[in-house]
């Protein structure tokens, strides 16, 4: 069982600083975002006993504005024992949109 307390996560490719530091309670999930275009993002949710992650999340961007959605994060195990989240996401008006991307675990 994949247990996600202080895993650290971004975009591959993304070298903007973004990245998502992840705590957990039980079954209870949640993380902090900062870095490049964030000014600071939650994501807090539950994780089902295959490690899946349903998360809420909100985001404030250095531009000021404001980003809410919902995803729902499929993880795969690496090789090297890293996690590599694959995630469906849904944003919320006035930006609403869908999508999917995945999310690896950096050191």
């Amino acid at each position: 069982m994949i247990n996600y307390e202080g895993r650290r996560f971004r975009r591959p490719g993304d070298d903007s600083g973004t990245v998502a530091v992840y705590h957990q309670d039980g079954d209870v999930v949640w993380a902090e975002v900062a870095g490049g275009e964030v000014r600071r993002g939650t994501l807090t949710g539950t994780r089902s006993e295959d490690g899946t992650l349903h998360l809420g999340y909100t985001l404030v961007l250095a531009t000021g504005d404001l980003i809410c959605g919902s995803t729902v994060n499929t993880p795969e195990i690496a090789d090297d024992g890293r996690v590599r989240l694959r995630e469906n996401w849904q944003r919320y008006a006035p930006r609403a949109a869908v999508g999917q991307g995945y999310l690896e675990e950096v050191g």
